[in-house]
């Protein structure tokens, strides 16, 4: 790789990545009317969604995250009605979660939601600032790609309009 591919013109785009994130993050579930979920609950929801039947243990290693601060997440999240409990057939001392079909809904509205709120910001941007956005979309669904597998998370599908 050269020292060219990675120069900017002074803007920092992971952090205007992760500022865009947040922003989204904070208000579509505020405009979809789903109550608001901290941060941790929203990325615990987000493994389950992703893997359905995971344990406690096998999302805290994922997530990188202390297992007692998912543990908590997780009871939030069943405190919501957004995740539900089961003993594994297999080892009863073993907890498996899953999404509800609270939480599917919420994931529906949220995607729904969120792709309007875009779409509706984007319709007040000039029409090169739109284009480049669209053109850069094939390459940072590749980015997300990279990231991921680096870290063992699952792709979890989702339409094109509203990944994230």
């Amino acid at each position: 790789m050269n020292s060219d591919r990675h120069a900017h013109d002074g803007r920092d785009l992971p952090t205007v990545l992760r500022d865009l994130a947040w922003t989204v993050h904070r208000l579509v579930p505020e405009v979809a009317g789903v109550p608001h979920l901290p941060t941790t609950e929203l990325a615990v929801l987000k493994q389950i969604l992703a893997a359905p039947g995971i344990t406690v243990t096998e999302l805290s290693a994922r997530l990188g995250m202390r297992q007692s601060n998912v543990s908590v997440a997780v009871r939030g999240l069943v405190d919501r009605g957004l995740v539900a409990r089961s003993a594994d057939p297999a080892d009863r001392r073993v907890t498996r979660l899953a999404p509800t079909e609270s939480s599917f809904d919420a994931r529906e509205t949220i995607r729904s939601v969120w792709s309007g709120t875009v779409e509706q910001a984007m319709a007040r941007l000039d029409d090169h600032q739109v284009a480049a956005l669209r053109s850069a979309a094939d390459a940072l669904e590749a980015l997300d790609r990279v990231l991921r597998d680096e870290r063992g998370d699952p792709r979890v599908p989702l339409p094109r309009s509203v990944s994230g």
